[in-house]
């Protein structure tokens, strides 16, 4: 049997607060098809004495197309080290829970080590390849992601690599050519519609990727934005449906790819993330397929 179509996935940061048992239960009450877990919520589970097996039998065969993430791809030195360890330990995680994809994102991850290369102020904080030229930082990217997809086949898994849009290698094109550069099978681009917005891609790009190159799309909004380095906490802090991305117009794009695999919604909106977890994901379930199915 074909697997189903178009399939909304929830994502961890809806009920950002709860744990991922609860994740599985308010996923299944709702109607979604699946869980995008994060790795907090899975690592907290068993860092709190449970099993393996006890994670498993908690997930019950829930869908979980993927999750995230491995940060930070584009290390070097001794760095570069705790990233592979970082990327086997992942993705012996995803093994266990039975997770098909990893997300995978450049980096500086830390938006502050970017405001403070703008500004030229000095900063312990991880500053990546800020600096380097463009050659130079595409380089070493497709160097590491490689060694990390060749890493990921051996536990059958796919990468989905999400553009970062404080970071360096911030537009579609960027990362398409990096996937391409990287010439491996099991390398994909993820949609997100914030990080899109406020890099500055529109949808009029998205509407023309090959729809073979997507795995997954992460609905989200944003607040105004006029430009400059984007504060996630500040800017992603609003209602789904009552900001300034056009949800439609994104998802139009998306779907005049012909995509119909796995859709996901981000929410960083801290009043949804302290009422019932059950009525958020609701509202967000609603929402997603109004928005799918139109």
């Amino acid at each position: 049997m074909s697997e189903k179509k178009n399939r909304l996935i929830l994502h961890s940061s809806v009920a950002w607060n709860v744990p991922v048992t609860m994740d599985v239960d308010v996923a299944r009450r709702v109607g979604f098809d699946g869980i995008d877990p994060s790795t907090r919520k899975l690592r907290d589970f068993l860092n709190a004495g449970f099993t393996e097996q006890d994670l498993v039998a908690r997930l019950d065969g829930i869908d979980i197309p993927g999750f995230g993430a491995v940060f930070d791809i584009e290390r070097q030195g001794a760095s570069e080290i705790d990233l592979m360890t970082e990327a086997e330990a992942t993705f012996k995680l995803a093994q266990i829970v039975g997770a098909r994809g990893i997300q995978v994102m450049t980096g500086p991850v830390d938006v502050r080590a970017v405001i403070a290369h703008s500004k030229g102020v000095p900063t312990d904080l991880y500053t990546g390849m800020l600096g380097f030229s463009r050659e130079d930082q595409v380089a070493v990217t497709v160097r590491n992601l490689c060694r990390i997809a060749d890493m990921a086949a051996q536990f059958n898994l796919l990468l989905y690599l999400e553009p970062m849009s404080w970071t360096p290698l911030n537009r579609i094109a960027d990362n398409v050519e990096i996937i391409d550069r990287a010439g491996r099978d099991n390398i994909r681009l993820i949609i997100d519609y914030w990080h899109c917005f406020t890099a500055g891609d529109t949808p009029d790009v998205v509407a023309g990727l090959n729809k073979d190159l997507l795995y997954g799309v992460h609905i989200g909004d944003s607040r105004s934005f006029s430009g400059g380095i984007p504060l996630e906490s500040d800017l992603r802090d609003v209602r789904l449906g009552s900001g300034a991305i056009d949800l439609k117009l994104w998802t139009d794009a998306v779907k005049a790819t012909g995509y119909d695999d796995w859709w996901g919604c981000e929410s960083f909106y801290r009043k949804w993330h302290q009422e019932d977890a059950y009525e958020v994901a609701r509202e967000v379930h609603r929402q997603m397929s109004e928005l799918i199915s139109a």
